[in-house]
Parts: structure tokens; C-alpha cells; sequence
């Protein structure tokens, strides 16, 4: 399994909240919302996505999408429950 995180700051701001939350995973930059708005985190024309987590399989399908996590408590969690 592999988490990634994908945030719409830029790279100082997301190293400053992975760093801030002991991530170990990376966190992604999408300052131009293409991700985010690709998985329906955010719409287009719109600055601020919102925090959601797409579970996705091997094979590339979505297994899972969970609106409204906490991005400090989230990784964690789900990999205590896996």
C-alpha cells in the first residue's frame, strides 16, 4: 500500500504542514487544481479544495472516496485499521 497526499499549496507551505504532522509519506503539490479537481476534491475556477481520501486499488480502480478526513489524523488512522 502506498498513501499519497496532493494539496493545492505551494511547495514551502506543504513541507511546512508534512513536516508540521510527521508525515511519512509525500504530499504532492496541485497548485493548478488538476488533481483535485479530477477526483472531485475541487471544481474548476474554485482556489479551495476540500480534504478528502480516494482509496485506490492496484489495478487502478477506486475502491473507496471519504469526504471530510482530518489530513492530521487520517493516514494514521486508516493504516491502523488496514
Amino acid at each position: 500500500m502506498r498513501i499519497l497526499g496532493v494539496s493545492n499549496d505551494d511547495t514551502q507551505a506543504n513541507a511546512r504542514f508534512a513536516a508540521d504532522n510527521a508525515f511519512s509519506f509525500p504530499l504532492l503539490c496541485d497548485v493548478g487544481l488538476e488533481v483535485s479537481i479530477a477526483f472531485g476534491a475541487a471544481r474548476a475556477g474554485d482556489a479551495a479544495a476540500q480534504r478528502i481520501a480516494v482509496l485506490v486499488d492496484s489495478e487502478g480502480r477506486v475502491e473507496q472516496y471519504i469526504e471530510q478526513v482530518d489530513a492530521a489524523t487520517f493516514p494514521r488512522s486508516l493504516l491502523n485499521t488496514l
